[in-house]
Formats: C-alpha cells, sequence, structure tokens
C-alpha cells in the first residue's frame, strides 16, 4: 500500500497543472495537403458513403414530418424547413397552450381566419411545406477520380485538343497522332498519325452523332474521320495557317484559324463542289468557336480580344462584344435559356461575362482572379465550371445567376489548358501542360424521383 504522505501528494494533485517535460506532443494534420500533393486517392467505401446519404435524406424527411404534425394538431405555421430548427424540431409549441390557458370562455376577441380550403386533406402551411422539394444533399470530391498519361500534349493557350463524344468516347490529339480512350472499357486506339506529314494535330471535335471527328492541323486543313473504322472521310482545305477550333452544327462544321478567318462547310458535299462560307471579322487568331441551341448564332473568340456573334442570314457580325482586355478562347452557350452566352477572359482581363445574344447587352460580370482558360455549362443544372491558367485555383464551379462558388479545385502541376464535359453531363476531363487528363466529378444529374421510396416521403405521395 502507498505510505500516507505519498498517497496525500498524489490525491491531491492538481489535474490542470503545469505539463511535464516528458509528456508527448502529438501534431495536428488534419490541415494537411499531402493527398493533393502527392496525387494519393482516399479509399472510400461507398456503402458507407450511400448509408450517410440516405441518413441524410432520412433526417430531413423526418423533419419534416415533425413540422406537418405541428402544423395540423398544434396549429403552428411552418411553411419552410428553414422555419424548423435543427434542436427544436421535435419540441411542441408551449406558448400555444399557454395561449389556450389565459384564455377566458366569455372573452371576445378576432376569430382566427380558417386554414383549411374546403376538401384540403392539410392546412395552407402544410401545403407549401409539401410543395418546396428537398434538396439532396451533396458532397463535391476535391480529388480527380481518374489520372491517364498524355505524352506530347502540347501546353498552348490557343488550341482545343480534347473532346468527348456521345458514344463515351474521349479523343485526345497528342503531338501527330490522335488517340481515342473509351470511358467504358478504358481501351485505347490510335486513330490516325501524321507524323509523315509532320503536321501537328490542333483541334479535335466530334459529330453529335458520335462516329464523326473533325481534326485541325497545323498546317492548315481539316479532315473528317470515321472513329468505328479508323478511316478517312474527307478533306478540306481554305486556311493559309493552322485551325485550333472546331464546332458543329448538324452536318455543318465551322472551323477557326490562325489567320483570322472563320469557313462554314456543309461537310456532305464534296470539296471540289462545296461551297464554303467565309466569316472575316477577327484581326488575330481565332481560338474559340460555338453554336448557339438550335444553330441560330455562332459566337467566336479570338486573340484580338474581340467576341463576335454571327446570323445565318450575314457573312457580317450582328455583335460586337469588346469588354474583354486579354484572348477570349473560353465561351459556351447556355443549354437552359437562349441566347445566353458566357465568356471568359485570358491573362490581362480574368473576367467571367455573360451576354444577351438577341439584344446585344452585357448581362453580368465577375472577376475570376486568374487567365479563364475554358468554360462549359452543366447540363442538368445551372452551373457552369471555369479552368484556369497560372494560379490557384485551377476549377471553379460557379452557381447561375447569383455566381457563388460551389468549389475550388486543383491538381494539375502546369496551367489547365483543355475542358471537355462527359455525355452524362456528370463528369468532366481537364488537360494541361503537365502531359497528364484529370478527370473529376463537379455536376449532379437530375434523378427522377419513384414514388413511394418511403411512408415519410410526403412531399411526392401527398400532393
Amino acid at each position: 500500500m502507498f505510505q500516507p504522505e505519498y498517497e496525500k501528494r498524489l490525491l491531491g494533485q492538481c489535474l490542470s497543472g503545469p505539463s511535464f517535460p516528458d509528456e508527448r506532443l502529438i501534431p495536428q494534420r488534419a490541415g494537411n495537403t499531402w493527398s493533393r500533393n502527392f496525387a494519393l486517392n482516399e479509399k472510400v467505401d461507398p456503402k458507407r458513403g450511400n448509408c450517410r446519404r440516405a441518413a441524410a435524406q432520412e433526417d430531413k424527411r423526418n423533419t419534416l414530418y415533425a413540422c406537418l404534425l405541428r402544423n395540423e394538431f398544434l396549429g403552428s405555421e411552418i411553411a419552410s424547413l428553414d422555419a424548423c430548427k435543427t434542436n427544436d424540431k421535435y419540441r411542441c409549441d408551449v406558448g400555444d397552450y399557454k395561449e389556450r390557458e389565459n384564455t377566458r370562455l366569455y372573452t371576445y376577441r378576432q376569430p382566427r381566419e380558417p386554414s383549411h380550403q374546403p376538401f384540403a386533406a392539410v392546412n395552407l402551411a402544410s401545403q407549401r411545406l409539401l410543395s418546396m422539394p428537398i434538396r439532396p444533399t451533396r458532397k463535391l470530391s476535391r480529388l480527380p477520380y481518374k489520372i491517364l498519361d498524355a505524352p506530347e500534349l502540347q501546353d498552348d493557350f490557343y488550341l482545343n485538343l480534347i473532346d468527348w463524344s456521345s458514344t463515351n468516347m474521349l479523343g485526345v490529339g497528342l503531338g501527330c497522332s490522335v488517340y481515342l480512350w473509351s470511358a467504358n472499357n478504358g481501351q485505347v486506339t490510335r486513330l490516325c498519325d501524321l507524323s509523315n506529314e509532320d503536321n501537328p494535330v490542333t483541334g479535335v471535335s466530334w459529330h453529335e452523332s458520335g462516329r464523326k471527328l473533325a481534326l485541325g492541323t497545323f498546317s492548315g486543313y481539316v479532315s473528317i474521320w470515321d472513329a468505328s473504322r479508323q478511316k478517312l472521310i474527307t478533306k478540306f482545305e481554305g486556311h493559309s495557317a493552322r485551325v485550333g477550333c472546331l464546332a458543329w452544327n448538324c452536318n455543318c462544321l465551322a472551323s477557326g484559324s490562325r489567320d483570322g478567318t472563320i469557313l462554314v462547310r456543309d461537310t456532305r458535299a464534296s470539296p471540289s463542289t462545296q461551297a464554303v462560307r467565309s466569316m472575316k471579322g477577327h484581326t488575330q487568331e481565332v481560338c474559340g468557336l460555338g453554336w448557339s441551341l438550335g444553330g441560330q448564332y455562332l459566337a467566336s473568340g479570338g486573340n484580338d480580344r474581340r467576341v463576335l456573334i454571327w446570323s445565318n442570314q450575314s457573312n457580317d457580325p450582328l455583335h460586337r462584344f469588346e469588354k474583354h482586355k486579354a484572348a477570349v478562347k473560353a465561351l459556351s452557350w447556355s443549354p437552359h435559356k437562349r441566347g445566353l452566352l458566357a465568356t471568359g477572359g485570358g491573362t490581362s482581363d480574368r473576367c467571367l461575362r455573360f451576354w444577351n445574344a438577341h439584344t446585344g447587352q452585357l448581362v453580368q460580370c465577375i472577376d475570376s482572379g486568374s487567365q479563364i482558360s475554358n468554360l462549359a455549362w452543366a447540363p442538368e443544372s445551372q452551373e457552369l465550371v471555369t479552368t484556369h491558367g497560372v494560379g490557384q485555383p485551377q476549377l471553379i464551379v460557379w452557381r447561375y445567376p447569383s455566381l457563388k462558388q460551389v468549389v475550388r479545385l486543383s491538381g494539375h502541376s502546369h496551367r489547365v489548358v483543355y475542358l471537355a464535359v462527359s455525355p452524362d453531363g456528370e463528369s468532366i476531363v481537364t488537360g494541361a501542360g503537365d502531359e497528364t487528363l484529370r478527370f473529376w466529378s463537379v455536376f449532379t444529374k437530375r434523378q427522377p424521383q419513384k414514388a413511394g421510396d418511403s411512408v415519410l416521403a410526403l412531399n411526392y405521395d401527398m400532393r
């Protein structure tokens, strides 16, 4: 047994006393960036992630159910889930009881308005509560889910060397060759090799069918290839310099060149009898092209800091946007609102701008903080992603029209110069001067709601 003096000293020792030199110091490493710096993929159990999402969704349904009970039985008027606090969502309205206890029998007062409509199962507040959709919990990974090597991928801001087809095939221009990577099985196929011509590929663009791939070359000609048979279909000439951007509109193909011209061809006609539409409006290289929804307008961006809007009725530009202070390669039409065009400027500009192509007016503008090299809209939501050059971050997902940043991502060791969106609208692929392709999950796909998922899914069953 302990001696009485030692036991007294031991029991009387203060727990919050000074630390002793033999105590260990455990460093805090929660905020490290090792996984990003060394491209370490964190192992995540998909079943555990699904359970967490299901638990969060079930909690929201329980909250909704508690609010409905308070509305129907306690006389509350909760019309939104925000009004029902998390720590108070199952608590009764004590104030209503006190009000009823203090009410005299023969005291006259203004009667309450009837809360129920004729033949309505629930009151007005509950109807508004049920009509509000429950947003699912969203969690975006800050790491790419796949990384592919891309040797000889050019670090050139003015080129467009990757594109994702509707058949889930990725086309990549590497040096003088074009490779096809299947996202379904990971198979890699070389489509063509122009090394015997010493003619690097400078632009790639898939037809909407996913069967034909258009290529722009350094020498200035455009070729169209059959992706399934790896055979050349046709070849067009007309540009005197490299072709860095291509854009399909059904069977019409637009090409932009360093010579400052834009040529639009009907690819069904033979090159000898083909009617070529030539549009001249840029004084320097054309580095961005995009057709609007329905093919009514063609937008072009150039190194002359101009954005031009062309119509099908004239070879002269319909609108000239000259607000940018640097080259404009990044441009994309909104798939949700007709006539809305988003453009991004280079290093000296850094601004993300939105234009109304019908009126020619600037709608919104925000400084992104760095060079904008590409941008693309989400097919299923009011969001868009921008890729950036020197600086951090390298990818930003924006919510439109609030222009709030959803997430900021980084991973490449060089500036991001290429971008493509997957056909399902959930993933994107980025290419950089570090000769890698990185795949990111940044967008959400609109899922159809199934009736009767749960007894507590009242917002879908009780309508």
